[in-house]
């Protein structure tokens, strides 16, 4: 066996399994990260946690930030993510119809899929001319609090949306009770209207409304959202103005995709 093939084993599968959450942990915030906040955000012991970082910087998926002991991702793991860019019909297909939404409404909407309790960006698009987050591809939103991660929990099959409630309960502490009645609330507009919303729930004065859709050969689960900073917008504004051309438009995501592979 050369020495850097790796046994097809549980084992080694496990360690690429803990290996690319130390990478996942970095999210889209440019944020440099040391091995506490890893351990944090991950759940390894520090020990594994130092081991990672020490191997994935030797290979190139992470540098030090500015000499120091923080690590940031680096120009390896970067490219990964550029060639998904580069092959997946999402950006390439999709990106038309999201920028005339983002243009035409003065907002910025998303493709988001489910990664544990949070929702990741996979494709992005937003107007010119208004405020944001600082989000884009590979931006990571706590699924509990945002509208796209309501929309794509209730799109999900029961015992499994059951299973990530679950885990939000624990999450939220003494604010668990509160999410899960907001969750549940959402899927009743959902039922009855097929779209949900959060009004300055994630950061102030920001609005988010989302559907779910399915895309690609396989149905893929995602959702579509739009968001905006901008003050005093109601849900009347939202129901009348956005979502029309929110579910529009991911008819025509459904359209343009159908021959495809969308599994992110």
């Amino acid at each position: 066996m050369k020495n850097d093939d790796m046994p097809d084993t549980p084992d080694a599968m496990v360690t690429v399994k803990r290996g690319l959450e130390v990478l996942r942990a970095f999210q889209a915030d440019r944020t440099p990260l040391g091995n506490a906040e890893l351990v944090r955000r991950t759940q390894l012991s520090k020990s594994a946690v130092s081991r990672f970082t020490s191997t994935l910087l030797a290979m190139g998926f992470l540098t030090r930030a500015s000499g120091g002991r923080q690590f940031q991702l680096g120009t390896r793991a970067l490219s990964l993510g550029q060639s998904y860019l580069e092959t997946s019909p999402l950006m390439r297909l999709a990106r038309p119809h999201m920028q005339a939404l983002a243009d035409d409404l003065g907002v910025s909407t998303a493709l988001a899929v489910g990664d544990h309790t949070d929702m990741l960006y996979v494709a992005y698009c937003k107007s010119a001319d208004i405020s944001t987050l600082r989000l884009g591809v590979g931006s990571m939103l706590p699924m509990a609090v945002t509208s796209v991660g309501r929309a794509y929990l209730w799109g999900l099959p029961p015992a499994r949306r059951e299973a990530l409630m679950v885990h939000i309960l624990a999450q939220g502490g003494p604010q668990g009770p509160d999410r899960i009645k907001r969750i549940r609330q959402a899927f009743q507009d959902l039922d009855a209207e097929g779209f949900c919303t959060s009004l300055v729930e994630y950061q102030r004065d920001v609005f988010g409304v989302a559907v779910p859709v399915r895309l690609g050969r396989d149905n893929t689960l995602m959702a579509l959202n739009c968001g905006a900073v901008r003050v005093g917008a109601t849900r009347k504004y939202l129901q009348e103005t956005i979502v029309p051309r929110l579910k529009e438009t991911g008819q025509l995501l459904q359209q343009a995709l159908a021959e495809h592979d969308c599994n992110p």
